[in-house]
């Protein structure tokens, strides 16, 4: 019995650097290391953000406008949107390899969830309640049947669909724990409504209600004017 039991540990000994080497943790390779829980689920509610947004901004456009009135602009992805949610990636991957503690401030992750949201609803409040009115498009000529919208939402906001949008796009990158992008999207957002409001505002101070409406300048939609029935 001694003598049959003794080549078994040895059998073992020798079997364990075989599998050893078999084994992918084993391999001399070069290593992938794995995003943090927190990272990858501010990587898919970022996807579900962008999906979300502009497949309804297109849908709404579609729905108020009709199908052969609507273009890909209506997406609202230009070149620029491009670059600017590819580094917001970029960062994001980059501090989630390098500097992964940054992604673990849930309760700021959950801060900017809750501006997506609340970004979201305004936005998509001021396009329902604007209706045809609301376009991708800043319009520069009145007409007979143009009048400010001054019901709903737009009663306690000027521009409720910048509002919405610039809510909506800091919030992303705050829920992705991006500090860089954060401020660069709130800095270049802010002077492009600074720049972009004034422009359509001149257009319509000749519309009645306008001087009322005017104090909420920086509440940054387009002219805000509606089709009278």
């Amino acid at each position: 019995m001694r003598h049959l039991l003794l080549p078994a540990p040895r059998q073992r000994q020798a079997a364990l650097p075989a599998a050893q080497a078999l084994s992918p943790s084993a391999s001399s390779g070069p290593q992938i290391p794995a995003l943090p829980m927190a990272a990858r689920t501010q990587a898919w509610q970022f996807a579900a953000a962008l999906v979300f947004f502009h497949g309804s901004e297109y849908v709404l456009a579609a729905a108020f406008h009709g199908h052969s009135n609507v273009t890909a602009t209506s997406l609202l992805i230009s070149k620029q949107y491009v670059l600017a949610m590819s580094f917001a990636m970029v960062e994001h991957l980059t501090e989630s390899l390098f500097f992964p503690e940054i992604k673990g401030y849930l309760f700021v992750s959950n801060i900017g969830l809750l501006m997506v949201l609340v970004g979201e609803i305004i936005r998509k409040i001021a396009v329902v309640t604007a209706g045809r009115a609301f376009t991708h498009v800043i319009r520069i000529q009145y007409e007979d049947q143009h009048q400010l919208v001054t019901h709903g939402i737009y009663r306690f906001m000027r521009h409720p669909g910048y509002s919405g949008f610039l809510l909506w796009a800091v919030g992303t990158q705050v829920m992705l724990c991006n500090p860089v992008s954060t401020v660069v999207f709130a800095l270049v957002l802010w002077r492009f409504f600074a720049r972009r409001i004034p422009y359509p505002s001149k257009r319509t101070v000749f519309l009645p209600l306008y001087p009322r409406l005017s104090i909420f300048r920086m509440c940054p939609i387009n002219v805000n004017i509606s089709y009278k029935s």
